[in-house]
């Protein structure tokens, strides 16, 4: 990884997603959050103040670089957390271990994204849930056709994400029960900004 994904792009993208139009919807996911919980994708530490207070939290990223930045972000949240460097697509953690496993704008930038989020669904304990806040994408095909289009441009840039994923079809496509609980679109506009939030579960098994 360059000085720019180790210095700058964390910055750039702490600016990005701590916009006042985010926040109200990483507050009302977060809510929800339970027991023993982990975040793949922590970047920054935008979340670290949205938590319950009762949560036994855990969180990873695979960023070096955004490391300062989220613990400093811990500190101030008065925060608590087990803190790693590692990749999503190979967690070392047991079998149904979390209560809840969360993304936040994440997903979009696994390179093996399928695996990470096998990996998230192994680590779930039963009855537990995946919360996400992802961007992905757009509804509309002229917008869709953008994004495919400046997607080879924009990965590079925007470290590994990509604009046209879609979040809800990879859950669904992992064995998950998707619940999309609201969908928006923030100001940057519907390139990046076809958001939606929610929660996933893994059906129960009946015999």
């Amino acid at each position: 990884m360059g000085l720019y994904g180790r210095v700058l792009l964390p910055r750039l993208i702490d600016l990005a997603m701590r916009g006042p139009e985010i926040d109200p919807l990483r507050a009302a996911l977060l809510a929800q959050a339970k027991g023993r919980t982990l975040e793949v994708g922590f970047g920054t530490g935008l979340n670290a103040r949205h938590y319950p207070s009762a949560v036994d939290l855990v969180v990873i990223d695979d960023n070096p670089g955004m490391n300062d930045l989220a613990l400093a972000r811990l500190q101030k949240a008065g925060r608590t957390a087990q803190h790693a460097v590692l990749s999503g697509e190979r967690l070392p953690f047991s079998d149904r271990r979390f209560d809840t496993v969360v993304v936040t704008f994440t997903l979009c930038s696994i390179p093996d994204v399928m695996a990470a989020i096998r990996e998230m669904k192994r680590v779930l304990a039963p009855g537990g849930q995946l919360l996400f806040l992802e961007h992905g994408l757009a509804p509309r095909a002229t917008t869709q056709a953008w994004q495919h289009r400046l997607n080879p441009l924009w990965r590079p840039l925007a470290g590994g994400c990509h604009l046209d994923r879609d979040p809800e079809q990879l859950l669904r496509d992992a064995g998950f029960d998707v619940v999309v609980d609201g969908r928006t679109t923030l100001p940057v506009g519907p390139l990046l900004g076809s958001v939606r939030f929610g929660r996933a579960t893994v059906p129960t098994v009946t015999s």
